[in-house]
């Protein structure tokens, strides 16, 4: 029994670590999608971010062949596309228009909603911990964000609908994950999400500049490659129990919004951000067992 549990914990340890890579790549991502949406349109910075993700794949397919895309949840992959897709057109709106610490705010307040939503379509448990990271979570997304600074704006309703779209997309995944492999997940999430976006894209269609192409093509990299990480990351422990380490973006996000555009983060932010902290070491007793173990190693 002992040794079941120490299995358990090094799965979650695995885990909130994939978790935690996922989320700096991402916001590197976000950096580089900042960057193009400058001269870029959103159609085609969506566009790029899943066809680059095929090239990834060639390798695989050659080396497995098709044996490596059979499913039988190609229902589950569409379902889980179409919202993660819509999700990222709003997230990647939001990067383009608002601070990159409030966009990455938005999109990594997920783990609010990821519980609830595991709840009804995993059965999953809910425990005290994770309602009151949850709630916590909340209270310093909404400092971080400010109220008085267009929380309650259209951009922010966009950002919120992407943040309940994505927890949708995060407990697909987990489901997925009981019977597909993260790369099958993500190959699907590409194909699906580059016929789809490639619809409105067209419209808008130029030549790019070789900055531009860079922009987009490592977007496009650090994107598929975050989500190889946290396809992995929820395949490995319940969405619900390692959900609220996405927060740890936020912080990345404020490094590098800080390092290209000079965004320093008031007192709000700061307390905002040492309560996101809280919600994920404070009310998840498992993510903090293994802060501790690391911390005595």
């Amino acid at each position: 029994m002992l040794q079941n549990t120490l299995s358990r914990t090094n799965a979650v340890g695995k885990a909130l670590l994939c978790l935690m890579t996922s989320a700096l790549l991402f916001s590197i991502m976000g950096v580089c999608i900042r960057f193009a949406s400058e001269t870029v349109d959103n159609p085609t910075v969506v566009f790029f971010r899943n066809a680059v993700g095929l090239f990834i794949f060639i390798p695989m397919l050659l080396k497995h062949g098709f044996s490596f895309i059979k499913t039988d949840k190609l229902w589950m992959h569409t379902w889980r596309s179409i919202v993660g897709l819509a999700a990222m057109y709003g997230f990647f709106y939001a990067i383009a228009h608002l601070k990159l610490s409030n966009a990455m705010v938005f999109s990594y307040s997920s783990p609010i909603f990821i519980p609830l939503i595991a709840y009804f379509f995993l059965k999953e448990r809910i425990s005290k911990g994770m309602i009151i990271a949850a709630v916590v979570g909340l209270m310093g997304v909404l400092m971080v964000a400010k109220p008085d600074q267009g929380v309650f704006n259209a951009i922010s309703f966009i950002g919120l609908g992407a943040c309940f779209l994505s927890a949708m997309a995060f407990v697909t995944v987990r489901a997925l994950t009981n019977t597909e492999p993260p790369e099958r997940i993500v190959f699907y999430f590409c194909i699906f999400g580059t016929l789809i976006s490639s619809i409105p894209m067209y419209w808008h269609w130029r030549v790019f500049t070789i900055k531009e192409l860079a922009l987009l093509i490592t977007a496009g990299l650090l994107a598929n490659i975050s989500q190889l990480f946290m396809s992995y990351a929820y395949s490995l422990a319940p969405a619900g129990q390692i959900g609220p380490m996405n927060y740890i973006a936020i912080i990345f996000a404020g490094i590098w919004g800080f390092v290209f555009w000079h965004e320093i983060p008031d007192l709000y932010s700061i307390l905002g951000i040492s309560i996101i902290l809280m919600a994920i070491l404070g009310c998840n007793p498992t993510i903090t067992a293994k802060v501790k173990q690391l911390i005595k190693s």
